[in-house]
């Protein structure tokens, strides 16, 4: 196999770390020649790209640093993306704005998810297009949220080769095996539904113990609904169902709370900036723990493995449809195990989704297709018309005033609107 290039899209993140800290794990049967690291600000680029420069150490892979995107993709075998248009100031207003409304905020569900959307897909389509141009046979691995979404839009406006990641699919796996007191790789996952809208039933050794990990750990210590609502489901639902299942509840505790989500991880990111900043610092930070992205680097790593050895491994992973859930359109993404090779992701069969789920997915999905319409277009009514299909918005008249203030305070960033 031949040696490998990365870029990563964002590279100035501070979840950046945690990224290399795959790559470095993984060196042996992965050999990566070079990582670039592209981002917009050369501040970020020179204390994230210091410190990933001590992580690596004395391993044979060259650390590029630049802001010209093109110069990172050109001649890339895979391309990652993990940016954030508006860094977390957006991601504030995300959150801050819906809550006039009586709706809840939060940055990848909800009206928070839409604004991001609108504000991230014509920048991916454009690093798609740069790979088009640079890169034609690399692999997009798209972290942006809404990661479904953001991979969505990709993959019906360009011809790049996109599969979106997220770590929730991990992170369910990893809890329900130190519940079950198995190894992770005995725990399989039943997996259907969006980024950010599914459930799974769980299975060890072939024997669903779905009904278990309900009735003792989701429904008490380790859930985010409550247990009649698991018992009447049947499934496991992944953390961000909470915001469906019990959004008056969620909303109060946001409406309460001292500062929001974002206001809390602009402290953070302060904070481990400077941490990254001591040269005697070479590895990552447990503060990036309180950040997310939990084994974000284990998905991404296995996941370009994967592709590059051709290993026909099944992932969960964000990839059209086709026929695997016959209730959403073919063309669609979906968040589902797919076999893993050189010729990219071939999800599994799904089947039809149960009732009890399958009117959300169905709604979501709705809104998801014509928010990447409003995003491309520009169209206001598109924009509205989608804020109002989401089942989290309440009436048309909330959704309008929702659109005038999201398009105010991200005017910046929304040009496709003027």
């Amino acid at each position: 196999m031949d040696a490998l290039k990365v870029a990563v899209i964002g590279g100035g993140s501070t979840y950046t770390p945690e990224l290399i800290e795959g790559f470095i794990r993984y060196y042996d049967e992965l050999p990566i020649e070079q990582i670039t690291l592209m981002d917009i600000s050369t501040d970020r680029l020179k204390v994230v790209g210091d410190l990933v420069q001590r992580m690596l150490g004395d391993l044979s892979i060259k650390l590029v640093r630049t802001t010209d995107r093109r110069e990172a993709i050109e001649g890339a075998h895979f391309v990652l993306s993990q940016i954030r248009v508006g860094g977390l100031a957006a991601r504030a207003l995300d959150e801050q704005i819906p809550l006039k409304y009586g709706v809840l905020g939060q940055e990848t569900t909800g009206p928070g998810g839409f604004a991001k959307a609108l504000r991230t897909v014509p920048v991916m389509l454009d690093v798609a297009r740069d790979m088009t141009r640079y890169a034609p046979d690399a692999w997009l691995i798209n972290f942006t949220n809404p990661a479904g979404l953001i991979t969505e839009a990709i993959l019906r406006h360009t011809d790049v080769k996109a599969i979106g990641l997220c770590n929730v699919p991990i992170n369910m796996q990893l809890s329900m095996a130190k519940f079950l007191n198995v190894p992770p790789e005995q725990v399989e996952l039943q997996y259907v539904g969006l980024n950010h809208l599914s459930w799974a039933r769980v299975l060890v050794g072939g024997r669903d113990v779905t009904g278990k990990v309900l009735e003792t750990h989701w429904g008490s210590s380790g859930g985010h609904v409550d247990a009649d609502f698991l018992r009447a489901l049947g499934m496991a639902p992944n953390y961000y169902l909470r915001y469906f299942v019990h959004p008056d509840r969620v909303l109060r505790e946001q409406l309460t709370a001292e500062e929001t989500r974002a206001e809390y991880l602009q402290g953070v990111e302060a904070e481990l900036l400077k941490l990254y900043a001591d040269p005697d610092l070479k590895e990552k930070p447990k503060l990036l723990e309180t950040r997310g992205g939990a084994h974000y680097s284990t998905v991404a790593v296995r996941l370009i493995r994967a592709i590059a050895q051709d290993r026909r491994e099944v992932h969960i992973v964000n990839v059209h449809n086709g026929h695997s859930i016959p209730d959403l359109p073919p063309d669609s993404v979906v968040e589902v195990p797919a076999v893993i090779g050189s010729s990219g992701a071939h999800p599994l069969d799904s089947g039809h989704l149960p009732p009890a789920i399958r009117g959300l997915a169905v709604a979501v999905k709705a809104y998801e297709e014509m928010t990447i319409e409003a995003a491309v277009t520009g169209s206001e009514d598109t924009a509205k018309m989608a804020l109002f299909i989401h089942p989290l918005v309440p009436s048309w008249e909330t959704a309008t005033a929702l659109w005038n203030d999201i398009k105010a305070a991200h005017q910046a960033y929304l040009p496709q609107f003027k």
